[in-house]
C-alpha cells in the first residue's frame, strides 16, 4: 500500500476554527491525507502540539519533511502544490480581492473570536454581543455582498460561494458563518445566503458530523 504524502494535524473539531480552515483547503486541493486530532486543553495538550509544530498551535500540515503551519501558510503551500485544484480565483482581480480579505479574517475580527467563539454543537442565539463585535459583523457582512456582487452568482460566475466556486477564501470565512449560526445573528440576504451555502458544503458537512461526534467538552471560558 503507498504511503500517504501529507498529514494535518488538527484540533478538536467542534471548537478549532483555525483547524477548520486548514482542513477544508486540504479538500479544495483535492490531496490525500492521513489526519491526527491533537485534543486542546487538556493536560499533555501542549506538549502534543509542540511535538509537531515549534509554534505550539493547530492545524499543522506535514509533507515529507517539511512543516508547515498556519492556516493561511497551509493555504499558500496547497496552492503551490495543487495549482490546478484552483485554491484562489483564476481572474486576477478576484484572486487579488480574495487574497486581501483572507489576510483581514486572518489578521481581524478579534472582537468577534473573543465573544462569539466556534461551537458546532450549541445554539446560543442573543449571545455573544460584547463590545466590538456589531461592528466585525457589519464588516464581514460588507465583505461577503462586494464578493457575492462582483465576482459570485450576482456577478455572472455562478456558484453561491464568494466567487462563485469555492476557494480558499471560503475556507478561511466558513467558521464565522458558523458562528453567525450559533449566536443567532441577524443577517442581511446575501450574508444569510452565504451562510446557508457554506452549511450545505459536503466538506463542512463531512467536518460538522465528525464534530458533533466527538466525546470531548472545552469549558467555554477556555475556548478561544
Amino acid at each position: 500500500m503507498a504511503m500517504v504524502e501529507f498529514t494535518l494535524i488538527v484540533g478538536n473539531k467542534n471548537y478549532s476554527s483555525w483547524s477548520l480552515r486548514g482542513w477544508l483547503a486540504a479538500r479544495l486541493a483535492g490531496i490525500e491525507f492521513d489526519e491526527q486530532v491533537v485534543r486542546l486543553s487538556e493536560p499533555g495538550s501542549r506538549g502534543a502540539l509542540l511535538e509537531h509544530s515549534r509554534a505550539g498551535k493547530v492545524p499543522v500540515l506535514k509533507h515529507g519533511r517539511r512543516v508547515i503551519w498556519d492556516s493561511l501558510a497551509i493555504i499558500e503551500y496547497l496552492a503551490e502544490q495543487r495549482p490546478a485544484a484552483g485554491l484562489w480565483p483564476a481572474d486576477a482581480e478576484a484572486r487579488a480581492l480574495a487574497r486581501s480579505i483572507a489576510a483581514e479574517m486572518h489578521a481581524g475580527f478579534a472582537a468577534l473570536r473573543s465573544h462569539m467563539p466556534m461551537n458546532l454543537r450549541k445554539s446560543l442565539p442573543g449571545l455573544g454581543m460584547g463590545p466590538g463585535v456589531a461592528d466585525d459583523i457589519a464588516r464581514i457582512s460588507a465583505i461577503w455582498q462586494d464578493c457575492r456582487s462582483r465576482f459570485g452568482a450576482d456577478g455572472g460566475a455562478g456558484g453561491p460561494f464568494l466567487f462563485g466556486a469555492a476557494s480558499a477564501a471560503d475556507a478561511m470565512y466558513a467558521p464565522v458563518a458558523t458562528r453567525f449560526r450559533t449566536y443567532g445573528v441577524a443577517l442581511d440576504p446575501v450574508a444569510a445566503a452565504y451562510v446557508e451555502a457554506v452549511h450545505a458544503w459536503p466538506a463542512f458537512r463531512q467536518w460538522q458530523a465528525a464534530a458533533l461526534a466527538e466525546p470531548w467538552i472545552i469549558p467555554e471560558d477556555e475556548v478561544g
